[in-house]
């Protein structure tokens, strides 16, 4: 193996293992991104069961203490929904950019495949060359032996 072949294995061997970790992580940033999109979910469905349960209160009759409360807890949880879509937001931009860096080093891989393969054929002809010339060779010998011995 010549020493531009071992350089090339190398970095296409570099090449994979960091498609490898952009695989992973691009793994783990789709499933925060999902748990992530399940929490506002649940907040969300929270929320509205809230409300719902605030407005019966609401029309058979409520103090203004428990009205006070119950706006408090929904502002409260208008402002977790908030700070959660915020982090789903941020979620779907990591996802993003984490899909983009794997096509990115899929890519890089994929053309130092190419190459080694281009190399490996390249170096195939070469062989079958060599091997064509030993072969003409030993065939051109043996006529020039057969000729020898008949002509002498």
């Amino acid at each position: 193996m010549s020493t531009s072949h071992k350089s090339l294995k190398t970095l296409q061997d570099l090449a994979h293992t960091r498609v490898d970790e952009a695989t992973k992580h691009l793994g783990e940033l789709i499933a925060s991104k999902q748990a992530s999109e399940v929490k506002l979910a649940m907040l969300q469905q929270y929320r509205t069961e809230y409300r719902d349960r605030f407005m019966q209160t609401a029309r058979s009759g409520i103090e203004p203490n428990a009205w006070r409360n119950y706006s408090a807890f929904l502002i409260k949880l208008d402002e977790a929904i908030a700070a959660q879509q915020m982090s789903v937001d941020h979620s779907h931009k990591a996802t993003e950019h984490g899909q983009q860096k794997w096509v990115s080093e899929h890519t890089r891989a994929k053309a130092f495949d190419t190459l080694s393969l281009r190399q490996e054929q390249h170096e195939q002809l070469r062989q079958n060359k060599r091997e064509q010339i030993q072969s003409d060779e030993h065939s051109s010998n043996k006529f020039r032996k057969q000729q020898e011995e008949g002509g002498s």
